[in-house]
């Protein structure tokens, strides 16, 4: 009886020989051979999963995934919650919000990919995230350096800075022009995607480590550039681009009912908006053009709208719907256009699909030629011309019109600089060095937004970098050059301190080996700021095919979405999670599998003694019984095992 192609799917992963071959293949002169041994010997190397290198904040990944998992156990009375949400704060304070509503590029990465699916990377952080704020876990402060910081802006990049800074023990006054903090977190981003009961536990946790906080406050027209420079060692730009692109075609400047996406979301999430019109065109192709179209298909209109009631009303004057009017409301007609082909959009496909499930028509590869407007000025459509499958060529006499109430372009963001204009660059943001310093502004810094709109992720991770450059300009060091691989790392050094395991200081005399030594980790080198493993540096044929753990979501369809403002993404049970995390493949750090001590022929590699292992130190070599046969290198499943010269 044949088997079924579903059945080859799950049974099958990977083989490193197809039928028939024989041959050895590899680069030969690495691998030195003489018979069947050589002089190489394993060497325990440490590289950065693609995971991490994808992970713009430079998570610890695969650190987080094996404490979930249960490999890399804490010491002391520390729970693997805890634990593991101390690894992943270490870069990135957000893991309950990020876990939501991160498009992800560390899965795109993820070397499971070539077994048969990515790890639910956000998944598990999700409930890592959760976890935390449901056992009320809280951030500590360093010991206080003298050193004041003003931060200029309460976005995810601020906060974040703000964290990163009083971890180091600096203090911290935070200016933001909103009555709440959040930045895009909170004005940018539905509450179906970030709840706000999660969102304010996860800035409150920072705000607790004891930043002073002035809201309402607006750098350059409440409190002057000049005094900031006065009162603090330094400043740190995190100010967001809070400033929409308006379509540059002829009548979008002239129409009032033409708005930027980023008013519009600003608008909904601080409650001010609470309905659009019938009739809704929404241009970009980005995450933020179907927040946009999302938010409007779940507002809906009314037949009967007031001047006061229409959106750019509301939105430009500072005023708020009532909530009354509302309870009428019908469904709305949304549609999202993209000048490239659907497939091509930018957002996140999962987001795509929802909004497409919601009710949202998308158009792929149109391009906005002209607003339309009647007699009274406002847009009654929108002239498009249709594009090629590239997005760019212009196909001839394909011009149509699209009938809309409300046009709303998400084509990109800028800042806004009243009342420190010095600082814009030509494109709208603050010029940046590898370091995030201003260029020409000695002790002024900048993350976010304002450097390049990019994810949240990314200004979380500017933002740790550049406090580490503060760091350097209170110390009067050098910058330096930054690493290769700029991400936050697994430290064998750190791990063996904690685990009671701190090597012996060094005496200065002469060894001819380390082998027997207790000053030195032998055979072990740390290569994860200079390489990514690839997937070609692992055993793929020891992984099973194990299906994804998928979390569940109430996404609401055409016929539920309007008035659906419930979160739509659940979380795993820590069962799932753990399971979940069981699938990461630990890339370039060993995972305790035991293939290298079983297969070794020479009983040369070996568990090091229960007492003295720990996370990173499970195996070591027996220089004086390997033969250099290489069998343990490639029985590897992680790519752990290097082959090098044996001596010392």
């Amino acid at each position: 009886m044949a088997t079924s192609r579903d059945d080859i799917n799950q049974k099958l992963t990977f083989r490193m020989f197809e039928d028939g071959e024989a041959v050895r293949t590899g680069d030969w002169a690495k691998q030195i051979f003489k018979e069947d041994t050589s002089h190489k010997c394993p060497t325990y190397v440490n590289r950065t999963p693609p995971c991490q290198g994808s992970c713009p904040s430079g998570e610890d990944i695969r650190g987080w995934l094996d404490i979930v998992r249960g490999i890399e156990k804490p010491d002391g009375d520390t729970s693997m919650q805890e634990y593991a949400f101390r690894r992943s704060t270490a870069a990135n304070p957000f893991p309950s919000v990020m876990g939501r509503v991160c498009p992800a590029p560390c899965q795109d990465g993820c070397n499971r990919n070539q077994v048969e699916d990515f790890v639910g990377i956000n998944a598990v952080e999700q409930f890592i995230g959760d976890s935390a704020l449901e056992m009320k876990l809280k951030f500590t402060s360093g010991a206080d350096t003298g050193k004041k910081i003003a931060i200029i802006g309460g976005g995810p990049a601020g906060l974040a800075a703000a964290y990163q800074a009083r971890l180091k023990g600096h203090a911290v006054t935070l200016f933001d022009n909103h009555k709440t903090l959040g930045g895009m977190m909170k004005y940018g981003i539905p509450g179906y995607r970030t709840p706000r009961d999660v969102l304010d536990g996860e800035i409150n946790r920072i705000i607790d480590m004891g930043v002073d906080v002035k809201m309402d406050t607006w750098v350059g027209k409440d409190i002057t550039v000049e005094q900031l420079e006065k009162d603090y060692d330094a400043i740190m730009w995190a100010i967001g681009a809070q400033a929409g692109r308006q379509l540059p075609i002829p009548g979008a400047d002239e129409a009032a009912n033409v708005l930027t996406g980023v008013d519009f979301l600003e608008a909904f999430n601080d409650g001010r908006l609470q309905l659009v019109t019938e009739k809704v065109v929404v241009i970009g192709g980005g995450d933020t053009s179907i927040d946009v179209a999302s938010v409007a298909r779940r507002l809906g209109h009314i037949t009967e709208m007031n001047e006061s009631d229409r959106p750019e009303t509301i939105i430009l004057g500072q005023t708020a719907h009532d909530v009354a009017s509302s309870a009428v409301r019908q469904g709305a007609e949304v549609m999202l256009l993209s000048r490239s082909s659907i497939e091509n959009m930018p957002a996140a496909q999962h987001e795509i699909d929802d909004a497409e499930r919601e009710g949202v028509t998308i158009v792929g590869c149109v391009s906005p030629v002209e607003v339309i407007t009647d007699k009274d000025g406002r847009a009654t459509a929108l002239k498009v011309a249709k594009l090629e499958d590239d997005g760019k060529t212009v196909i001839e006499g394909s011009e149509y019109e699209i009938k809309l109430d409300l046009l709303v372009s998400a084509i990109g963001q800028g800042g806004k600089f009243d009342g420190f204009d010095d600082m814009a660059n030509d494109r709208g943001l603050i010029d940046a060095d590898a370091h995030y310093q201003v260029p020409g502004k000695e002790g002024h810094f900048v993350c976010g937004d304002i450097v390049r709109p990019h994810l949240l992720t990314t200004a979380i991770g500017q933002a740790s970098i550049a406090v580490e450059s503060i760091e350097h300009y209170f110390a009067k060091e050098e910058m330096g050059k930054r690493p290769k691989v700029d991400k936050h790392f697994f430290n064998l050094l750190n791990k063996l301190k904690e685990a009671g395991l701190s090597p012996e200081d060094y005496g200065h005399g002469t060894v001819e080996a380390t082998d027997t030594e207790n000053f030195s980790i032998h055979n072990y080198e740390d290569r994860s700021a200079h390489e990514i493993i690839t997937s070609d540096d692992l055993f793929l044929g020891h992984f099973e095919y194990t299906a994804r753990h998928v979390r569940s979501e109430e996404v609401p369809d055409s016929d539920q979405v309007l008035g659906h403002f419930q979160e739509r993404m659940k979380g795993l049970s820590q069962e799932e999670a753990t399971e979940e995390a069981d699938r990461c493949m630990s890339c370039g750090m060993c995972f305790e599998c035991d293939n290298c001590v079983i297969y070794c022929p020479q009983d040369a590699v070996y568990r090091v003694p229960k007492k003295d292992a720990t996370m990173g130190r499970y195996v070591a070599t027996d220089y004086s019984k390997c033969i250099g046969c290489h069998i343990c290198a490639d029985v590897c499943p992680t790519g752990y095992i290097d082959m090098a010269m044996g001596d010392a």
